[in-house]
């Protein structure tokens, strides 16, 4: 992404006359959600003046003064969360989902974690994750090679407060790599999503990302 934006953050990156974390705050707020924590790390001056004293919507920061990585980013902000059960979003996708739905299947499951999950055509680039038939995860980031299709992870995450004391001692510390394989025997449940997962990882998946956002606006 450097290549179109080095002058800003990743999730500043313009998608029509607004940023993509705008965006994912924006239906964060139509969802009813009334408070958001932001994990800032790099160039996060940038963010905190894009964001702070927002009134629609209360919006904290947690800020990372070296990288924290996934895992230790959600680690720091332990003692602003509020909530016994909280969610996790990705600052650099956007995945349609009904929240109230999620949160009744976590609670339904007495899950100390749940997951979004998307079906796509090749998960080659992300790594797939397996359901058994009861909806628990059964395996997460399983590589496959070749363009197959199946399940990956949306980037949506629901917490229980417990989560914390499964997690790494370390302060910096991947959810998907540290956190999430060492879980399977836990309350770990998978939520499948219908609509399409949408990043802004690579220049190709940015244009695409611009021309969906600018389609759902002309429809």
């Amino acid at each position: 992404m450097r290549s179109l934006i080095n002058d800003r953050p990743k999730v500043l990156a313009p998608v029509g006359d607004k940023v993509f974390l705008e965006l994912i705050i924006e239906n964060l707020k139509a969802h009813g959600f009334k408070r958001i924590i932001l994990s800032v790390g790099y160039l996060k001056e940038q963010i905190i003046d894009y964001f702070r004293g927002r009134e629609d919507i209360k919006i904290e920061f947690s800020s990372e003064d070296a990288p924290l990585g996934t895992g230790g980013a959600v680690k720091k902000t332990g003692p602003l969360i509020q909530s016994e059960h909280f969610f996790v979003l990705n600052g650099d996708s956007f995945f349609p989902l009904d929240f109230s739905e999620f949160h009744n299947h976590h609670l339904k499951n007495e899950a100390l974690l749940s997951i979004a999950l998307a079906k796509i055509e090749n998960v080659g680039d992300y790594g797939s994750v397996k359901m058994d038939d009861s909806g628990r995860i059964s395996a997460f980031n399983e590589k496959i090679s070749g363009k197959e299709g199946g399940l990956v992870n949306a980037g949506i995450y629901l917490m229980k407060k417990g989560i914390f004391s499964h997690m790494p001692e370390e302060n910096c510390f991947s959810l998907e790599y540290d956190l999430f394989p060492k879980i399977l025997d836990k309350s770990f449940y998978g939520f499948m999503g219908d609509g399409e997962l949408i990043d802004i990882g690579t220049p190709e998946r940015y244009q695409k990302t611009i021309r969906y956002f600018l389609n759902q606006i002309d429809a």
